[in-house]
């Protein structure tokens, strides 16, 4: 099978490249057995050294890799570019404390007990294209600090971007095998789960993909995390700062060109300010300007394929023909969709059931906090959610009442290498990122000597 990589503003192929073998599939998990062997006995120390290289090759060739990420999957160069600095900073965050989040834990007893971290073997992932090289730092840098070694089979039209990060890990001074890329079909996943050395499954992406590696991982008894689609909700209640909330609902709907699972999808209003935040969130949306990714002065490049504007586009006309008003944009051509919002939109329309993938706003309108409690839960995703109030004290007990893995209140919500990331319901399960997210593939083993 070839797999191409098609720039989305210009439609020229980039790089076509071919998929693996199975003989030569079956060499790259060996590779990666024989390298796990040696890597786990390695110093934290030695590690942290080599990822902090990482780190500054990274830094060092930021343009060139925004680039890369920007001709590849269409995102405006300077987000391109913040995503390379962001990848950087998670790879120094885990060099600088990866081995006081695995130190042993001891108990009181009335003998000698403790916990260990050992780790698991490799973690298989499967990555989306959305955020090619902060979706794979994010759990690499991590599982590597471990002591694990990693397989990736990233997204078919960023396997450049996959093939810099492999370059970057071995300039660094990784032991070949280590970090790992792999061009395979789907029909071959299965063959990576169920290898010996496969330990741990790590996946974002949508729900259909979950489900599917989720059951291999079960069938064979391996660990996995899963963060895939999400709805979420952006509330403003009537003590908001409108002009505020209004400006961070365009940039948390429209980043990366609205392709990411937490960007705020749903924005659920309080009847009493709802005509005014509409007014200004509309203003906002209308401001921005969409173009040539490697431009000045551009906010948001195309999608990143075309089937990705059919699909939102079918989900737009659904959602107007079922009771949605048009506000602003709703205009597509090739992979350019101009920023767009709708109004009333009622919790049984496919703009409010569906992950809208694109830079589509919905707005909802509720009658009083709780009901906008009531419409932001009546979903099937829980990924995150933002809470807009002046009242810290009210925020926190109606956070404590949404169920989301994530919710943050007067702020667009994002993902920090310091911060436990996932979600709950159909948006996943297992946490990334933060100490928990260190420890999500490794053998925690108590230690008791009478």
């Amino acid at each position: 099978m070839i797999f191409k990589s098609i720039n989305p503003f210009t439609q020229e192929v980039i790089a076509e490249y071919e998929s693996l073998s199975n003989a030569a599939l079956n060499k790259k998990i060996a590779l990666a057995e024989n390298a796990f062997n040696k890597w786990k006995h390695t110093s934290f120390q030695e590690r942290a050294e080599m990822m902090q290289k990482l780190a500054n090759i990274l830094r060092e060739n930021k343009q060139k890799l925004g680039l890369l990420i920007t001709n590849e999957m269409g995102k405006i160069l300077s987000e391109s570019v913040a995503e390379v600095e962001k990848s950087a900073s998670n790879c120094d965050y885990y060099a600088e404390n990866a081995e006081q989040m695995l130190k042993d834990v001891y108990y009181e007893t009335p003998f000698k007990s403790m916990s260990v971290y050992d780790p698991m073997g490799a973690v298989f992932a499967v990555m989306p294209w959305n955020y090619p090289f902060w979706q794979v730092l994010r759990y690499a840098a991590p599982a590597i600090m471990a002591g694990n070694v990693t397989l990736l089979k990233h997204a078919s039209n960023v396997i450049g971007c996959a093939k810099a990060i492999e370059s970057a890990f071995l300039e660094a001074g990784f032991p070949e095998g280590v970090f790992q890329q792999i061009s395979i079909e789907v029909s071959q996943v299965e063959t990576v789960i169920s290898s010996n050395i496969v330990q741990g499954i790590t996946l974002t992406g949508s729900e259909a993909a979950g489900s599917s590696v989720a059951s291999l991982a079960g069938k064979h008894i391996k660990k996995s995390v899963m963060e895939l689609g999400g709805s979420d909700p952006f509330i403003i209640l009537e003590d908001a700062n409108l002009t505020k909330a209004a400006e961070v609902a365009a940039h948390s709907r429209m980043l990366n060109a609205g392709q990411a699972c937490i960007c705020a999808k749903r924005f659920i209003v309080t009847d009493k300010v709802a005509d005014e935040f509409v007014s200004l969130f509309s203003a906002n949306i209308a401001s921005l300007k969409q173009g040539n990714p490697l431009q000045d002065g551009i906010d948001l490049g195309p999608l990143a394929r075309l089937d990705l504007v059919d699909t939102l586009a079918d989900q737009l006309q659904k959602s107007l023909k079922q009771g949605a008003k048009l506000v602003t944009g709703g205009s597509y051509e090739n992979c350019n969709f101009q920023p767009t919002l709708i109004d009333f939109v009622s919790v049984d329309s496919v703009a409010f059931q569906q992950e809208t993938f694109g830079p589509l706003a919905t707005v909802i309108r509720a009658k009083d906090e709780n009901d906008a409690i009531a419409i932001a839960n009546n979903h099937r995703y829980g990924l995150a959610a933002a809470i807009w109030t002046e009242d810290r004290e009210k925020a926190y007990k109606l956070a404590r009442k949404i169920e989301s893995g994530n919710v943050f209140v007067n702020s667009l919500v994002r993902s920090v290498s310091q911060v436990p990331f996932g979600g709950i319901k159909k948006s996943g399960y297992g946490r990334e990122l933060g100490a928990v997210g260190i420890k999500e593939f490794m053998n925690m083993k108590s230690l008791v000597i009478e």
